[in-house]
């Protein structure tokens, strides 16, 4: 789960029972059982659908077709589908282009463009971040697959920004090879392709050397070198010269790494260092070396030192994020010519907000901190003077600073009300400056206010929720409402703008996103109380969410949708078997259900060190507690349900969803639909097309709505269209 799925949220309809339902589609196909019993330390466990494991099996694809088309058979016959589909495609065709991973070097700036309707996005380079018609675009990749199922991974640019390695994959694969080219010329250099640098599993990354003739890599196994179901583990690290064959390659580093390694590179700004920071799966360990002028590979840190971040300073430093007796995090400056912990110091103590990284400037040093959902940026000098905080707006969320030379910066900025957009940030007289890097909005939201509060959970944690609604709506009990969550991985939700919550609140409906245990929002222990035999945690922070929504009038149960994806969408499996009752709508995309067999899965072993293993007894058992297809129980009113699961997605296998499905089919007593979207040409999410999206979010919203009660109504006031840019 390196990545995680966007969560969207909101849209149209009348009940299911309506004749628009369509007739002949209410009963849904029959899955057959094949009596299988599994044995967990002396647990015997039924399987009935472990059959739908197998994705190559001509039986199962003939299923998931049948899936499918009773799914469609639904979907496609609900009321105000149409109107709904034109309002998501032009909210999500906005032509206002929107810039990601800012990246300068040699003094240029590189981005990501985002730009509506086109189908993926851009890699351009910036003239200026205050003209923007002086951008140049260095690869569409829908010049190279028109088709638009090829995507950008991640690019890295020379130090002095002459030539880029750019990772390219298809059909949400994430299985990415290698090009490099000539910024000058925007060709790639001929017979230059590292494949399969960037993977599903363990991620992707590298890092070029100080005059860009090469640069270290991670290297998945090649040809015979692993058994096939070892290729998606083991990664290395190897060393790349240009204008030489990649088998000539060289290995650097990793044959003693864990199987489950994730290692990323970065280079100092001189590129006399090189730093690898190796994970140890998903779960939040790591250990760091550094390579240095003597042309060795030096560890600096363990597993057990409890650092989990780096960052090369520009004064013979590398700083580090440490979570060693400072669970909030704590920040270390150690000098790069006697890289060994011991002659680390601390610069930054442990506070009250929780640390997510550091940017290190010429006489500054910026500290990216979460407040709970929120964050800021706090900035101290070389000696850990605090300088105070970088103006930002509150409730937003600030990050992926960038050079602006010298102590100035650039960074990005966006809120629940505010699309995203650049910044610069003058270190002499601390003023902050829009850039032209800029989004705006595809619709008015300038009567939604934001609202921050807490549901106590089952154990009496505070668990902080975000509640978004127009100002005159009034807390009646009787408004629709859109929950969402994710609660894992270390990852904090931070506030975003989400065009497809404009559209929920544009039809009246609240919003609301849950900080929940699992996440980093409040440091290492609000992510370890939501981990592996705490996962429970999760589950119940989430209830007491929806449980709030309900008892301060905002909505009730069978007006209150919930959503989420990946470890978002295991939430939603687990939520939805718990507390039947207290939904009124799902939906569930690309999760994980059968937690007792995902460390099968290729990806599901880095999940290991995150979610548990059933080889242990004890995560065996805190497992079998929550795994959503051994919780669902015959005859059960479970409320509906759409399931959505991408054929090519390397994080979670498909068969989660197909599992989950014929057993809440079979179990449920209620006449409420579990549908099946089983889309064949997408993945976890990453690369999908535009259109691709917008298909998936007109069938999620048009379910929302329909099973809510809700019927679409166009806006009566739109924003007008910007001008192609």
């Amino acid at each position: 789960m390196k990545l995680t799925t966007a969560l969207a949220a909101a849209t149209l309809l009348l009940p299911l029972a309506s004749p628009a339902a369509g007739k002949g589609a209410s009963k849904a196909p029959a899955t057959e059982k094949k009596e299988v019993v599994d044995t967990y330390h002396g647990t015997q466990v039924k399987d009935p659908y472990q059959w739908l494991e197998e994705t190559q099996d001509a039986s199962v694809r003939q299923w998931n077709d049948a899936q499918n088309a009773h799914t469609r058979a639904i979907l496609d016959k609900l009321p105000g589908r149409e109107p709904l589909r034109q309002r998501i495609t032009e909210l999500l065709s906005w032509k206002s282009p929107g810039y990601g991973k800012l990246t300068e070097a040699g003094g240029m700036l590189f981005a990501i463009k985002y730009q509506p309707p086109r189908q993926q996005p851009l890699l351009v380079v910036l003239g200026s971040t205050e003209d923007t018609s002086k951008e140049r675009v260095l690869l569409d990749p829908m010049v190279l697959d028109p088709a638009g199922h090829t995507t950008i991974d991640f690019f890295e640019a020379t130090l002095d920004g002459k030539k880029l390695a750019i990772s390219l994959s298809k059909k949400g694969t994430e299985s990415g090879d290698v090009s490099i080219y000539d910024v000058a010329t925007g060709k790639p250099l001929p017979d230059e392709l590292v494949p399969r640098v960037n993977g599903g599993t363990a991620g992707g990354g590298l890092a070029w050397n100080a005059d860009g003739t090469g640069f270290f890599y991670t290297r998945y196994p090649r040809g015979e070198e692993r058994a096939p179901e070892d290729r998606d583990f083991f990664q290395q690290v190897y060393f790349h010269k240009l204008g030489t064959p990649t088998e000539k390659d060289t290995y650097a580093l990793g044959k003693d790494f864990p199987r489950i390694a994730m290692t990323q590179l970065e280079s100092s700004s001189d590129g006399k260092y090189t730093s690898a920071m190796v994970a140890n799966g998903d779960g939040g360990e790591f250990m760091l070396f550094v390579h240095g002028p003597d042309g060795k590979w030096t560890q600096v840190t363990k597993f057990a030192d409890k650092v989990v971040g780096s960052r090369f300073g520009p004064d013979g430093n590398i700083y580090l994020l440490s979570r060693q007796d400072a669970p909030r995090g704590k920040v270390l400056r150690l000098p790069l010519a006697t890289p060994s912990l011991d002659k680390a110091t601390v610069l930054v103590p442990e506070g009250q907000a929780s640390i997510q990284g550091v940017y290190p400037a010429k006489t500054r040093l910026y500290v990216n901190e979460q407040l709970g959902g929120p964050s800021q940026v706090r900035m101290v000098d070389l000696t850990g003077k605090d300088l105070g905080l970088v103006p930002t707006p509150p409730v937003s969320s600030v990050g992926g600073l960038v050079s602006a030379g010298g102590d100035d910066v650039y960074f990005s900025n966006v809120s629940f009300v505010q699309p995203q957009a650049w910044y610069r940030f003058s270190a002499k007289d601390g003023q902050v400056t829009k850039t032209a890097l800029a989004r705006t909005s595809p619709l008015d939201v300038s009567d939604v206010e934001v609202i921050r509060t807490e549901a106590t959970s089952k154990d009496g944690t505070k668990v902080p929720l975000t509640i978004l609604k127009k100002k005159n709506t009034r807390l009646n009990g009787n408004n629709p409402a859109l929950l969402t969550g994710y609660g894992g991985f270390n990852i904090s939700i931070s506030p975003g703008f989400s065009p497809l919550a404009g559209l929920w609140l544009e039809q009246g409906g609240v919003y609301a996103v849950a900080n929940l245990r699992g996440g980093s929002e409040f440091g290492e222990q609000w992510h370890a109380e939501g981990s592996l035999t705490k996962k429970q945690n999760v589950f119940d922070d989430f209830y007491a969410c929806a449980k709030l929504l309900v008892e301060k009038k905002y909505t009730q149960p069978k007006k209150l949708a919930i959503q989420g994806g990946s470890n978002g969408g295991l939430l939603m499996g687990a939520v939805v078997t718990q507390h039947p009752e207290a939904y009124g709508a799902v939906v569930a995309r690309v999760g994980l259900y059968d937690m007792l067999r995902s460390e099968r899965t290729s990806n599901g072993q880095f999940n290991v060190t995150e979610y548990g293993s059933v080889k242990d007894a004890e995560q065996f058992k805190a497992l079998l507690g929550y795994s959503p297809v051994h919780n669902v129980k015959d005859g059960a009113k479970y409320p509906p349900v759409l399931f959505t699961s991408g054929a090519n997605d390397p994080r979670v296998d498909p068969f989660h969803s197909r599992k989950m499905v014929a057993r809440m089919q079979a179990a449920t007593s209620s006449k409420a639909p579990i549908l099946l979207r089983a889309d064949a040409e997408t993945g976890h999410g990453s690369g999908t097309p535009l259109n691709a999206r917008i298909e998936e979010e007109v069938d999620a919203y048009s379910f929302i709505f329909s099973q809510l009660g809700v019927k679409y109504l166009p806006p009566a006031k739109k924003v007008s269209a910007p001008k192609q840019q």
